[in-house]
């Protein structure tokens, strides 16, 4: 396995997929980095949908934008794994929510889709987190039940081609000691 500097440093935002089918056993490989994430209190309140078929794809591309530029390729990937997360279960105890922030499943699932995004990255598959969308719409396709939400659909596959990282923040602009 490559160094984790060098997965993270290297990871991109793929949009565009060379038509090559992704075997089993690297998806598992990702599904288990899902299922090893961290979460509030061991919730794992993260459900992942995988799309391999084409006419849900097709289906599920209709509820981007036009102006999303994931659209365009969107069901070039071969797969599509689609992150729900469950309502009400992180960031509560006992039915109750602790937190300041409420609901803490956007933060769980963030931490998901960073583990499932550099893992494939770290087996040479590329993955773009879609966020832009209508989630309602997206949610009748899928079938996700009440009490929980779809957050976001992130294609997978082989990256049609290499792209270079944009420019960073340097440290020291983000990074502040003892106080802000």
């Amino acid at each position: 396995m490559a160094d984790l500097m060098d997965i993270i440093k290297g990871r991109r935002s793929i949009r565009k997929y060379q038509d090559k089918a992704v075997p089993d056993e690297l998806l598992n490989q990702i599904l288990e980095s899902v299922q090893w994430t961290p979460s509030w209190h061991n919730t794992q309140c993260w459900e992942v949908i995988v799309v391999k078929d084409q006419s849900v794809k097709e289906t599920l591309a209709e509820v981007l934008p036009k102006a999303n530029p994931a659209r365009k390729h969107f069901t070039e990937a071969p797969v599509i794994l689609v992150l729900c997360g469950k309502l009400n279960s992180s960031g509560y105890i006992k039915g109750e929510v602790t937190t300041k922030f409420g609901d803490w499943f956007m933060f769980d699932l963030g931490l998901a889709a960073q583990n499932l995004c550099l893992t494939a990255h770290s087996l040479g598959l590329g993955t773009v987190i879609t966020g832009l969308f209508d989630h309602e719409k997206a949610q009748a396709v899928m079938g996700v039940p009440e009490g929980y939400e779809l957050v976001s659909l992130i294609p997978l596959g082989y990256p049609a081609h290499d792209s270079s990282a944009p420019k960073r923040r340097e440290i020291s602009d983000f990074t502040h000691y003892d106080r802000f």
